[in-house]
């Protein structure tokens, strides 16, 4: 009998990950992880824990817990905070899985005994004949993949999703059956293992508040702002400006701490090439050619050509840097990797 530890976030998801692997005959250990949480926000931890304890005792299965808050704060949350401190827009969830749930949560539970890590994210892994390969859920809706572009050939050949070939109601629809006591616990949609989070209010805990001109798209100061660092392309709130239309943040120098702003994206400011970095290969290599991505979660595929590091859009484009791009195959199921925008 091969024993999983399941990932059990307290949320339906990972819930039902864990009743189905143990209806497919797995052992399965029911796994908590304990992340960093802030004393100056209102944190959902303690009560994901207790949700998490009442699915492994429901489903009778054993129940641990992974203190991992130095970890989360080191790679995740200074992370991201450098990474805005510098003008960038990082996601955190990308940097979550890769450095917590897929790194030190599986270093963790390897040494426990572990020989599969389970999750309730919505993905696949399709396993070849001598490789691996990320592939979209099921349920297109709900699709995860985007989140889990860093991942590794040797981190799919341990990983297993559960519910990636179901649709989200019949997860509901199983999790009702088998009466798990979080089935009707509402999703979360908050910054990995901190909930709802005002992500502006969070920064300025670490980033400090300098007062910046906010210029129009002709270069007209217009207003203030409250610190470059806090803003993302695209942004229309938060800043100070004199204007009877809805304004949006066309641009950014951090530097200068200045923003510019304008009620429609100027059509220079959109552009067909940009330059990756951090790039990683998931279901197998990167060669160039032409491929589907995306650089924003549910955003609509769009067709991109890879070369030497650079994807070249059919479209023009307006992405901030530090956002992460991933590569789909021309038939919108594999994942082929991704990278940031540089």
């Amino acid at each position: 009998m091969q024993t999983v530890f399941v990932g059990l976030s307290g949320g339906v998801d990972s819930a039902v990950s864990a009743y189905v692997l143990k209806k497919q005959g797995y052992r399965v250990v029911g796994a908590f992880i304990q992340g960093w949480e802030p004393d100056f926000l209102p944190c959902t931890g303690v009560r994901d824990r207790l949700e998490a304890m009442r699915v492994a005792a429901h489903l009778n299965i054993p129940f641990v817990t992974y203190n991992l808050e130095e970890e989360y704060k080191r790679d995740v949350v200074d992370y991201f905070v450098e990474e805005y401190r510098s003008g960038k827009t990082p996601n955190p969830d990308v940097m979550c899985n890769r450095a917590i749930k897929f790194g030190a949560f599986w270093d963790k539970i390897k040494f426990d005994g572990a020989d599969f890590l389970a999750t309730g994210h919505y993905a696949q892994v399709e396993n070849n004949t001598d490789s691996y390969s990320l592939t979209v859920s099921q349920d297109t809706n709900k699709d995860q993949t985007y989140f889990l572009w860093t991942l590794q050939q040797s981190d799919l050949a341990h990983t297993l999703f559960p519910i990636g070939n179901l649709l989200k109601d019949d997860v509901r629809r199983l999790a009702l059956e088998a009466n798990l006591p979080n089935a009707k616990r509402p999703d979360s949609q908050g910054l990995c293992f901190l909930g709802h989070v005002d992500m502006r209010a969070f920064l300025k805990r670490y980033i400090p508040s300098i007062t910046g001109i906010v210029r129009n798209s002709e270069g007209k100061e217009v207003g203030t702002h409250d610190g470059a660092w806090f803003y993302t392309i695209g942004q229309r709130h938060g800043f100070d400006a004199q204007s009877p239309e809805r304004q949006y943040v066309i641009a950014k120098d951090v530097e200068k701490n200045e923003l510019t702003i304008a009620d429609l994206q100027p059509k220079d400011e959109f552009k067909k090439a940009y330059q990756l970095e951090r790039i990683s290969a998931v279901s197998g290599e990167i060669s160039d050619g032409a491929y589907m991505a995306r650089y924003r979660y549910r955003q609509a595929l769009m067709p991109v050509t890879y070369k030497d590091g650079s994807v070249l859009f059919d479209t023009p484009q307006h992405i901030a840097e530090g956002q992460s791009l991933v590569l789909h195959d021309l038939n919108l199921k594999k994942v082929i990797g991704g990278g940031t925008i540089q």
